[in-house]
């Protein structure tokens, strides 16, 4: 029988790494998803993972049970993504011709976006949509993307996302408002072709 998070989290305290592992390994993809999304770019993605993880390793001590850890390491996503855009300026910039690796992470990736029984012209078609709302979505101010990615790409609730982001849920929904505003107007074109 698999032990509670709690259970895990009383274990890593007391140094068990095997228990922050299994911690690890609940959550990751979760973590991998948000950093994927919020950075455009697998290898920055990978970085921000890492961090995450090492911040919560670190951090483990000093976790109080008043909330999830999933909330808490969630949290610790959403500071260390919101620190990546105001560390440098350059991660603003989105190369065309960046290669990707075909790694099982871009495979996985690249799967949400096309789905089965597209013909070849349909699934290049979705890929420049992607692309597009992809740039699009790097318009946003740091606070409105991660809300807008832990929302419609990650499917949480407004309450779980105001916890993540320590905020409340007000500021959350005037964030997706925002976000969602300024969405619509980047890709006005869009609708416009397809009305």
């Amino acid at each position: 029988m698999a032990l509670s998070d709690i259970e895990l989290i009383h274990q890593a305290k007391q140094g068990n790494e095997n228990a922050f592992e299994q911690l690890v390994y609940r959550y990751d993809r979760t973590v991998l998803s948000i950093t994927l999304k919020y950075t455009g770019s697998t290898d920055d993605a990978k970085d921000l993972y890492q961090e995450i993880f090492i911040r919560a390793y670190r951090g483990i001590n000093n976790f109080q049970l008043r909330s999830e850890f999933s909330t808490w390491l969630y949290r610790i996503a959403v500071n260390v993504c919101l620190s990546y855009k105001s560390r440098s300026k350059q991660y603003l910039k989105v190369s065309i011709n960046e290669e990707d690796d075909d790694t099982d992470f871009t495979k996985n990736a690249s799967e949400q976006l096309v789905y089965e029984g597209l013909s070849p012209e349909e699934a290049a078609a979705g890929n420049d949509l992607a692309e597009i709302v992809d740039a699009a979505l790097e318009t946003l101010s740091p606070r409105q993307k991660i809300t807008f990615v832990l929302k419609h790409y990650e499917g949480y609730k407004i309450r779980e996302i105001a916890k993540m982001l320590n905020c409340k849920e007000g500021t959350v929904k005037k964030y997706l408002f925002e976000a969602i505003k300024n969405l619509r107007k980047k890709l006005s074109g869009i609708y416009a072709l397809q009305n």
